[in-house]
């Protein structure tokens, strides 16, 4: 691995067609040569290469999506990938049928040998033209929005810069904030249900292509799920629906009472605290000053983490007109630094993202030797656990961030919004399988679909005047929908992990650290389960493990 440079200096070789036949045909060789050893040691290399430069091509577009250059320099990365998928996939299926399993296995690792018989079973050149519009569509919405522009008390803001008026203690503000963001979706629904439409249907043709009877179960095999299935998710949302969604409705109708609402609409969920929602105690450079004080106080390895993130110019955090939405952490291989994108807009959701993209961040730090590109990041839904995790492990130094006067409230707000999120991410998951297993339902009857869903697991919703989302919009505003299928359970399959850290944090918060750190070092080394079990979890598919930690949750809240 290469020295550390800044971020700033970053630059990987652009591949070509060519350049990607001739790597792949020396890897060939080795192997006609017999020299496994050599082989796997330049594929890793050569994938570590790419990788750097498609992540920094797509990092680039995000950080500003009405760059033409940026946007020229991702769609010939997205048209190139379908080609390296091509090699990669035949390479993969090659080294499956290696006549010595157990050298394979020896140098290259039992479970990224599973891994790649999953893999080999999500691509045919058939499809790349397909993946590569995936891609442009996906895209398309990205860009749209990301070029929001809504003018709210004299200034104009984009959809990230709506949160702090979503939340604001005035009722009335609330709901201007919400007219607004579903004004712009109304406006666009046309080409929103359009883009998906193409998308749900580009997948179902795929899964067709590729022998699947629906997209479903390709799809659960590119998130590379080896351990579970469709049935064990319906299991754990109706656990959801059972232990979760009972306890959320009282925690709603609580917060109603106390601020003396006749109704809780949909506009008022999103403030939690009765006296206003805290949140950090600055802007930008203060909070990632006092990021440094919290993380040094935690751990050394947390400390010197952070500071070489901040040093390097590794973190892209603060919301701005053309940049992408939302958050994510996105990683380098070649230099072995990760990188935190997020869109900071003063409410405590700054607080919340930049924790958990940390959590993300740290996993990839920590295992950044483990060998091959494989198992430097596990599957989503173990990889969510260090994020979510993390957002509760700082509990005791929260108050850095939001100051020590509101930093229970802080801790009690997050517990609740936690609790909330689950009814809503199985919800998604929940749709999303529905659609998939109707593509050729019109984008009216997907409506329909979520509709139906909402009134299942979020049963309080109450949109009053708010004519888009009452109509089963809603869910155009998550973006996992669009461009990540079926990536979004992991949320909420790590959330039931990360609450059982929460929940050792409180005995033992050291313990509990320590034990997060060494989850991290494992990365992607085993599946979900099994990375689980290492760090003495309760599965969320083992009946109990969710309804023990809510019932914790539950009465600390005082909401039994």
């Amino acid at each position: 691995m290469t020295a550390i440079p800044n971020f700033s200096e970053l630059s990987f070789p652009q591949p070509t067609r060519e350049s990607l036949a001739a790597a792949y045909a020396d890897i060939a060789a080795r192997l006609d040569a017999g020299e496994l050893g050599a082989a796997l040691a330049e594929w890793d290399r050569h994938r570590r290469d790419l990788e750097s430069w498609s992540s920094l091509t797509h990092l680039r577009f995000s950080q500003d999506t009405t760059s033409e250059a940026a946007k020229s320099a991702r769609e010939y990365a997205d048209a190139l990938a379908p080609v390296a998928a091509e090699h990669e996939t035949a390479l993969k299926r090659r080294l499956l049928a290696w006549p010595d399993r157990a050298a394979l296995a020896a140098a290259a690792g039992d479970f990224a040998l599973r891994l790649w018989e999953m893999d080999v079973t999500t691509f045919e050149p058939a499809i790349a033209a397909d993946l590569e519009e995936e891609s442009r569509l996906g895209a398309r919405y990205t860009e749209l929005l990301a070029g929001a522009k809504l003018e709210i008390d004299g200034k104009v803001v984009n959809l990230s810069g709506l949160a702090p008026y979503a939340e604001d203690p005035d009722r009335a503000t609330r709901h201007r904030a919400e007219a607004l963001r579903w004004d712009f979706f109304a406006a666009h629904g046309e080409a929103l249900d359009g883009i998906y439409d193409e998308l749900v249907r580009l997948r179902h043709g795929m899964a067709r292509k590729l022998g699947y009877e629906t997209y479903t179960p390709l799809g659960y095999r590119r998130m590379r799920r080896t351990d579970y299935d469709a049935a064990d998710v319906a299991r754990y949302r109706d656990e959801v629906a059972r232990h979760v969604v009972p306890l959320v409705a009282r925690l709603l109708e609580r917060r109603r009472q106390a601020q003396g609402w006749d109704r809780l609409r949909f506009w008022d969920e999103a403030l939690v605290d009765p006296r206003g929602n805290p949140g950090p105690v600055g802007d930008h450079d203060v909070l990632c000053a006092r990021a440094q004080t919290m993380f040094d106080r935690m751990d050394p390895r947390l400390g010197d983490f952070w500071r070489l993130m901040e040093q390097g110019g590794f973190t892209d955090l603060r919301n701005r007109p053309g940049k992408a939405g939302g958050g994510f952490c996105t990683s380098f291989p070649s230099v072995g630094v990760p990188f935190i994108f997020a869109n900071f807009n003063g409410t405590h959701h700054d607080i919340g993202v930049f924790t958990h993209e940390m959590g993300h961040a740290f996993q990839n730090w920590e295992s950044r030797a483990l060998p091959g590109l494989d198992y430097l990041w596990p599957t989503m839904e173990a990889a969510e656990i260090h994020s979510m995790s993390l957002e509760f492990l700082t509990h005791p130094q929260i108050g850095l961030l939001v100051g020590e006067a509101d930093a229970e409230r802080f801790r009690r707000m997050h517990l609740e919004v936690s609790l909330a999120f689950l009814p809503y991410g199985v919800c998604v998951d929940h749709f999303q399988h529905e659609v998939y297993a109707r593509p050729e339902a019109t984008p009216a009857e997907r409506h329909a679909i979520w509709q139906r869903l909402e009134r299942h697991y979020m049963p309080w919703t109450d949109y009053g005047d708010l004519a888009y989302p009452a109509k089963g919009g809603r869910w155009q505003a998550k973006p996992h929908i669009y461009r990540s299928p079926f990536y979004y359970i992991d949320y909420t399959l790590a959330l039931c992990c990360a609450l059982q850290f929460w929940a050792r944090s409180r005995r033992d918060p050291q313990a509990a650290l320590a034990d997060y750190i060494a989850l991290c070092g494992r990365g992607g080394s085993a599946p979900f389960t099994e990375l689980v079990a290492s760090a003495e979890l309760s599965s969320p598919f083992v009946p109990g493990a969710l309804r023990s930690v809510v019932e914790e949750a539950e009465a600390l809240l005082g909401a039994v």
